[in-house]
């Protein structure tokens, strides 16, 4: 018998089906490439949109561009001209007397002041605070001495352990009568965001505000994984910390998670530097809440009246180190931070040591980490053994062959997760901040980075640095060479998406 003829809905269905993927796989295709971005994200994205077919074009079209809300780019064109105002006046403060420092310094300095708009600042005073309970306790004791204002951003917020003290001293200074602001990352921060402690902390009259909202919804105008990641304290406008922890306390954090504890670092600031990073959480804080205190006036008056609600106030000077600040993030100057790392490492001449927990450079810094070495300086790269992110952990892997064979020393952090991020150079100058060595960072998030123009500042981080090595094991060539191919094949796959991790 005969099979049944097929019917002509079924052609045309095919047809129609096989037309739309080509012409989203195509269509789209054109615009990566049309976008010039740095070639191993347009490579990636192309694999992504031509291996899966719809799938493909609809994770791109969610995650492949960095687009920010209507709303936020509103706010951000209204607020352009108040922004650059306020660096015009920090041009005024007392210049940084760089003859007296490592002649690297200046142009660095001159590159991410063109770059970031903000100068260095002299007359600074830091203090490197390593253990997270010396970290949570100094921003208690601070908090209790508030007598204006309590700013504090961060990406993650977790209650638990002494973070329920620091909320608890956010409540008995808002009832004393200090304004308190806490910005938080919509996702980062989204089970504390909708908890009752957040609840009970605004009926107190804190202000919570969580900064780009994301959800289905808004998933379909903006980027939903462009996240604020940055790690700011700022108390009355003249002591600020900034660094890579979360206000997490890492004996109840991610406990379950098989990699430790993690290791942080906060620097706290006292001199002209912090209103910078004052200025920056207002700048964040405008982009996010609700903005009916600054109506557009003149433009100086708009300033006047952010300086006066948010305690934007030069700091005199406290201390004798030059730091300046480099904000980044979409939006801003396009490859600011990225830029300043490959100048950071061409600086080098004896000795780079880089801390990070997520290490997947592009190829720029590839090379300019293999020429340091070929060089001759000595160049130490310490990341976690264990990673909390497994894809992460074998496109890291997947590099580590290369940059030993140029003479780089990888060692692996083994007690716990190493989650500071920090480099040092020749013992002369420092970057300290919450930048991942990642392309998440160089081109997604919102970042701060210190750069700090200091011997005696960068060699007590180096110390630390030390410890970390003390407590790292050396990943030898022999390692390396004889992994299993399934292994290679892992790192080699995760690689492939690794500019979008």
């Amino acid at each position: 018998m005969a099979p049944d003829p097929v019917h002509w809905s079924y052609h045309l269905f095919s047809t129609v089906f096989l037309l739309a993927d080509l012409t989203i796989r195509v269509g789209l295709s054109i615009r990566v490439i049309m976008r010039r971005r740095p070639y191993p994200i347009t490579l990636a994205w192309l694999v992504v949109i031509l291996l899966l077919p719809f799938a493909g074009g609809f994770i791109y079209l969610l995650l492949g561009e960095n687009r920010l809300s209507d709303k936020r780019t509103a706010r951000i064109m209204n607020s352009i001209a108040h922004y650059q105002h306020w660096l015009q006046t920090l041009r005024g403060r007392p210049p940084v007397q760089w003859p007296h420092l490592n002649p690297e310094c200046g142009p660095l300095q001159q590159q991410a002041e063109a770059l970031a708009g903000i100068p260095a600042l002299a007359g600074n005073a830091l203090e490197l605070i390593d253990r997270p309970e010396d970290i949570i306790r100094a921003i208690i004791d601070d908090i209790d001495k508030a007598r204006s204002t309590c700013h504090l951003q961060f990406y993650i917020w977790e209650p638990g352990g002494m973070v329920d003290e620091v909320m608890a001293g956010i409540v008995r200074a808002t009832k004393r009568g200090v304004r308190c602001r806490l910005l938080l990352d919509a996702i980062g921060s989204r089970d504390f965001l909708r908890s009752r402690e957040a609840a009970a902390m605004r009926k107190a009259g804190v202000r919570i505000q969580e900064s780009l909202p994301a959800g289905i919804f808004s998933a379909l105008f903006a980027r939903i994984d462009i996240r604020n990641h940055r790690k700011i304290v700022v108390i009355d406008g003249r002591i600020a910390y900034t660094g890579s922890q979360n206000m997490v306390d890492p004996r109840v954090f991610k406990q379950d998670a098989g990699v430790g504890r993690w290791i942080d670092l906060m620097v706290r600031i006292r001199g002209p530097v912090v209103e910078t990073l004052a200025g920056t959480f207002v700048n964040d804080w405008i982009l996010d809440a609700d903005i009916r205190h600054f109506r557009p006036k003149s433009v100086r008056e708009d300033i006047d009246t952010v300086r006066r609600i948010a305690d934007l106030h030069p700091s005199p000077p406290t201390g004798d180190i030059a730091v300046q600040l480099v904000p980044s993030g979409p939006g801003m100057t396009q490859d600011a931070i990225h830029s300043l790392l490959l100048t950071t490492i061409y600086a080098s001449r004896r000795e780079l040591v880089l801390t990070t927990p997520y290490f997947i450079p592009d190829e720029p810094l590839l090379v300019a980490l293999k020429a340091a070495a070929q060089r001759g300086v000595k160049v130490r790269i310490i990341v976690p053994a264990k990673n909390d992110s497994l894809l992460v952990q074998y496109a890291s892997r997947a590099r580590f062959e290369e940059l030993v064979d140029a003479g780089i020393t990888i060692l692996q952090f083994t007690d716990g997760l190493l989650h500071a991020k920090t480099i040092t150079v020749d013992r002369d100058f420092a970057l300290v901040g919450s930048v991942n060595l990642d392309m998440r960072s160089f081109w997604i998030n919102f970042e701060s980075t210190l750069f700090i123009y200091n011997t005696a500042f960068t060699r007590r981080l180096r110390t630390l640095q030390q410890q970390y090595e003390d407590q790292s094991v050396p990943l030898d060539r022999s390692t390396l060479t004889n992994r299993s191919r399934i292994e290679r094949f892992k790192e080699n796959l995760a690689l492939l998406i690794g500019p979008l991790l």
